[in-house]
């Protein structure tokens, strides 16, 4: 698989590209940890930033296959009087799908890399972005239209662990981490990270550590591997997390164009028959790429903002020439 081998200019991280059990091929660059120049391996953990999201949308939907939750409940009937703006006609199902038309607390269509309006630090648990997510008044009429919201995931969280009793990073960790054997990925802290934890470096130099909540959420925190991510795809299209059903929910088209060619279900990118997991974040970049007729998954996790989708889509188009 020598002449597979993506181009790592300018890349810091793990690109990895799987098959059931064979590993098809695996690159490092750059390195985990500049102060004690330690380099990237192909088992080092990355925060995936908005990859988080599809961990969140299943979590929920297995919420929906125990009667927890429904589609069609409403926000509402779970905040009660909380984010009063947020209409009462929004259900999870517009929250999952970026249809709910709720203002959102970090407008990717303004500014993706806005600073937090509060100090991260003070994000320490779920229900502490009741503070960011609150005075954003309603963009457009639920259900109008697909519009990329992270607060309507942080919603989701939030949603879930009110009907579950859980906090949430515990909610996916028994949902989607154990079902799935994904043994090395977690939502953690940001000031207590696993060993073997990549550090997220800025256009400058820095660190992220200043720019990202100290405990992620529905829309961002978790932290994986290239394996564990290619774990995820063979559990949740073997159905050890959803049933048949609801699967078929999370990679239905919901809206087949978001403007860029691609499409999106319920927590999944969709684009030219694959699964896609995607995020990106200061020092984050993320994107899992699952082919669910092959069984082949193609990642590349970054701790910097490296351009990553076309690296990855190149690699998976590159797997399916003949040889």
């Amino acid at each position: 698989m020598a002449d597979l081998e993506p181009d790592l200019e300018g890349f810091s991280g793990v690109v990895s590209a799987r098959r059931g059990d064979e590993v098809l091929g695996e690159w490092t660059a750059g390195m985990a940890d500049r102060t004690w120049s330690v380099p990237n391996a192909p088992d080092t953990r990355f925060g995936l930033a908005s990859g988080t999201k599809t961990f969140t949308a299943i979590t929920v939907l297995s919420l929906v296959g125990d009667g927890v939750l429904s589609l069609d409940t409403t926000a509402r009937e779970v905040l009660g009087a909380d984010l009063p703006l947020i209409a009462d006609d929004v259900t999870v199902d517009h929250l999952l799908t970026h249809r709910s038309g709720i203002g959102d607390y970090l407008d990717e269509e303004v500014d993706a890399l806005a600073p937090m309006t509060v100090p991260v630090q003070q994000l320490d648990s779920t229900p502490a972005y009741l503070a960011v997510l609150d005075g954003f008044p309603t963009k457009f009429r639920a259900g109008e239209r697909f519009s990329y919201c992270n607060g309507a995931f942080v919603v989701l969280a939030l949603i879930a662990e009110r009907v579950s009793g859980t906090p949430f990073p515990e909610l996916v960790r028994q949902r989607v981490f154990v079902p799935a054997g994904m043994t090395a990925s977690s939502m953690p802290r940001s000031d207590a990270l696993p060993p073997s934890t990549a550090t997220g470096y800025k256009d400058d130099g820095r660190t992220n550590v200043f720019e990202l909540p100290v405990q992620g959420s529905g829309d961002g925190g978790a932290h994986s591997t290239a394996l564990d991510l290619h774990r995820f795809w063979l559990a949740l299209t073997g159905g050890r997390m959803l049933s048949a059903r609801l699967v078929a929910a999370a990679t239905a088209p919901v809206t087949p164009d978001t403007g860029d060619g691609v499409g999106y279900g319920r927590g999944i990118w969709l684009d030219e028959g694959d699964f896609v997991l995607s995020g990106g974040d200061h020092g984050v970049t993320a994107v899992s790429r699952h082919d669910p007729r092959t069984g082949t998954t193609v990642t590349g996790l970054a701790n910097i903002e490296a351009p990553t989708f076309g690296r990855v889509k190149s690699l998976m188009a590159a797997l399916r020439e003949p040889r």
